[in-house]
């Protein structure tokens, strides 16, 4: 017996009567059997309501594409009842994949020509939901006839229509220009607001549309200020705002509008100070007018006393009870604090109070707004709030502001005693989640403060009693005997004998929490002990002896060689293990250091290489750079005995040959956009890199809210410095530079991640890619 088929309300109440998938999946099967008959069979009448019931299967997720055809037929047939139901499923079953989606073109065409409001409509939608680059040039000149038909209805969707077209086929836009001039007069709430969006994407994508509507900007600002001052009509009103989708549009269009164009910013000026003042902040409607408002003045070239106003009504936002208009005022303060960083310091306690919210977010972008608000005058007050957010923050956070405070601290310290404890409270709060290099980073600065060595023995010494660090049994290692001596007057007195030292480095080495690393830094540090108390050394020597047998391969090495070191070198030990020298260290006040450097290095590439033997070419080449006369003054001979050319070593200082210039690298280009990379390694610092990014625009089009973010393996130190903007302008002008400090001491392969951000031709543009083939001369 024939099952017949079930009407689409049956189908429905079937389906959703179906108590497992199984019953579901066994119910859609038999009817898209009966379909498929009936497809085949080619009944005209209910040839719809089959694929209606189609549709309605699709929707569900199970496959129809074999009532692909079916749609065709529909939308050619006269009758609208099958053309609503054919152009519904061409939208639903059909894109650009489809070669089947070019056989309609034709019954568009047809049907925007018939002059029948419903079909046209109908014709028009599937356009500009379906419709592919190839479809949008055939059918472009009907839709521009459209544009000016004087029924409402078909112009409004005729517009949207256009706008589709153009993100399609940008080089249409010389076809849509004519028509928007007259649409902008139009009292229609519908066709305004879309005429206002198809100027949008008209002048992002085409730089003569761009210039074309610059002229209607005195008639965009009169329709605003209409808007603002009388309302369009009480129906488009939201909580007392007078048709706010209509005011962001025209807030949008303003924007591309008066970006890098004085003339154009200045016929606005006035009426952005309008909206910002008079506009309610009580609901939201009103907020996002002014959050639009506030995006306009900040990239158009507004007066100073407009973009304070901006900044101070973000500030306000900050105080807001809703959270995502606090994140929003974050995220554009953020944004704005290179350029207007006086005004967003005004609000810094806000947003110094945004640190405290539970919401992740939030804190996150407080975190980071915070951080950029730091400098030279307000670091000490900074670093405590930040401080006491690191004690306090969620873990995921505590890595970022952990970094975060030190590199704030290295480039804002008021004092090398203020930055060593600073790092101390970091190190002690964050613990495991500070970066590798922050060990590195304070036993370079403690080595470099002489005067302080006393007080950082000390303060580690305690340290390292409360918890294991690296650095406290470095330092002790280091500066023991300032440990013992008991003369710094800048602390609480400290009485400390030999055996409680020793008996703490002992249980660094002997607890099970310390790492292999810290290990290795205790027993180096029991070692130059040896040397630097006045006791018997024979406990030293059995702990040495001790972890000569350990299971740890590189702390075994060290303490067979130290173990070695007692007995049959002992007369040098002294001599080895001498406290170290000051390290160089590699900050943000080495600049002018390493400028120095680089001066140097090409004054002696300029030098000639006389053809003598080595030591005399050594001792010209010291002439030349150090002498005040020209007169060569050639070494005496020296001493052919192994000996005297040991002690001739060592009194000449040993000025390496200039590196070798590092070549060039392009690493990205984009629609005229360039990133290039160039290379300088300071001969003093050969495990320092100076990276600098030079961004350039050869296109029509402005680059503009550039921003250049890197990565580099753990193994690497990496520091950001400030770009030198934000904004590329066309046709080469001005590039934006941006320098890199990255320290690689143990010259590991040297490879970046970079991430970039920009604005072009009113588009956003994000590329993430990795540079792998950065130069040898880099990193070895």
């Amino acid at each position: 017996m024939v099952v017949p088929s079930l009407k689409l309300q049956d189908l429905i109440e079937e389906i959703r009567g179906a108590k497992t998938q199984a019953q579901e999946r066994e119910v859609i099967q038999k009817e898209c059997a009966h379909i498929r008959a009936s497809f085949r069979d080619g009944d005209p009448v209910h040839r719809h309501r089959q694929l209606a019931k189609l549709l309605y299967v699709h929707m569900l997720g199970y496959p129809a594409h074999f009532g692909q055809m079916e749609c065709l037929k529909l939308i050619a047939s006269s009758r609208f009842t099958d053309k609503r139901v054919g152009y519904l499923g061409a939208m639903l079953l059909l894109d650009e994949r489809h070669d089947a989606h070019l056989l309609i073109t034709n019954s568009i065409k047809n049907d925007l020509s018939q002059g029948i409001q419903p079909v046209q409509g109908l014709a028009l939608c599937t356009l500009s939901t379906m419709g592919s680059a190839e479809m949008c040039r055939d059918l472009a000149p009907e839709v521009e006839k459209l544009l000016l038909q004087p029924s409402p209805y078909v112009r409004k969707k005729a517009i949207l229509t256009a706008v589709h077209m153009i993100r399609k086929v940008p080089e249409l836009s010389s076809v849509f220009l004519p028509p928007c001039a007259q649409l902008l007069h139009e009292r229609h709430h519908g066709i305004l607001l879309g005429t206002i969006t198809l100027i949008t994407e008209l002048c992002e994508r085409s730089p003569a549309a761009l210039r074309h509507f610059r002229k209607v900007v005195p008639q965009l600002v009169h329709i605003l200020r209409t808007l603002v001052t009388m309302g369009y009509s009480t129906e488009h009103s939201i909580s007392g705002v007078s048709d706010p989708f209509l005011q962001v549009q025209i807030l949008r269009l303003l924007r591309i509008l008066g970006r890098n164009h004085e003339e154009s910013s200045e016929t606005m000026n006035d009426l952005l100070a309008q909206v910002a003042t008079n506009t309610d902040t009580s609901r939201n409607a009103g907020n996002a007018v002014l959050f639009e408002t506030v995006l306009t003045i900040m990239d158009i070239r507004s007066a100073a006393g407009l973009r304070v106003l901006a900044v101070n009504i973000l500030g306000r936002f900050l105080l807001n009870s809703d959270r995502n208009i606090r994140y929003v005022a974050l995220t554009s303060l953020l944004r704005l604090v290179q350029s207007d960083h006086s005004a967003v310091q005004r609000h810094r306690p806000t947003v110094v109070e945004c640190l405290r919210e539970t919401d992740a977010s939030l804190s996150r972008r407080a975190l980071e707004l915070s951080l950029a608000l730091v400098n030279s005058s307000n670091v000490r007050a900074m670093m405590q709030e930040l401080q006491a957010f690191l004690e306090s923050c969620p873990p995921d956070l505590r890595a970022d502001c952990a970094s975060g405070i030190l590199l704030a601290a290295e480039r804002f310290a008021p004092t090398k005693r203020w930055h060593i404890d600073t790092i101390l409270h970091v190190l002690t709060t964050a613990g495991t989640h500070v970066r590798d290099d922050a060990v590195a980073n304070l036993t370079q600065l403690i080595g470099g403060a002489q005067e302080l060595h006393a007080y950082s023995v000390r303060r580690l010494y305690n340290a390292l009693a409360e918890d294991i660090s690296q650095v406290a049994a470095w330092c002790i290692g280091e500066y023991g005997d300032l440990l013992l001596a008991g003369n710094c007057e800048e602390i609480e007195p400290l009485q400390v004998d030999e055996e409680e030292v020793l008996a703490l480095l002992e249980k660094v080495l002997q607890s099970h929490m310390s790492l292999p690393a810290t290990r290795g830094y205790a027993l180096t540090a029991l070692m130059k002990l040896s040397t630097r108390l006045c006791g018997d050394n024979n406990r030293i020597r059995q702990v040495v002896s001790i972890y000569g047998s350990c299971l740890d391969v590189e702390l075994q090495q060290r303490a067979v060689e130290y173990d070695t070191l007692f007995r049959k070198y002992d007369h040098m030990r002294a001599a080895i293990l001498e406290k170290m020298p000051l390290v160089e260290r590699d900050g943000p006040q080495a600049d002018e250091e390493a400028k120095e450097s680089k001066e140097a290095a090409q004054l002696s590439e300029a030098a000639p290489v006389p053809t003598e033997p080595q030591a005399s070419q050594l001792l010209d080449l010291l002439d030349l750079l150090d002498g005040a006369s020209g007169d060569v003054q050639h070494p005496p001979h020296l001493d052919p005995s192994p000996g005297g050319a040991l002690v001739h070593l060592l009194d000449l200082p040993c000025v390496p040959p200039p590196p070798a210039p590092i070549p060039d690298l392009k690493v990205f280009e984009r629609e005229g956009v360039q990133l290039n990379l160039s290379f300088i390694r300071p001969p003093e610092n050969p495990a320092l890199l100076l990276i600098t990014i030079t961004a350039t625009n050869f296109s029509e089009g402005d680059v503009t809210h550039f921003i250049c973010q890197a990565a580099v393996p753990k193994s690497l130190q990496l520091q950001l410095q400030a770009p030198s903007g934000n904004t590329v302008p066309a046709r080469g002008g001005l590039p934006i530079t941006q320098l890199f400090r990255i320290l690689n001491p143990n010259k590991a392969p040297l490879r970046l991640k970079l991430r970039l951000t920009y604005d072009h031709f009113h588009q956003s543009v994000q590329e993430i890619f990795e540079v792998n083939n950065l130069p040898v001369e880099s990193w070895q």
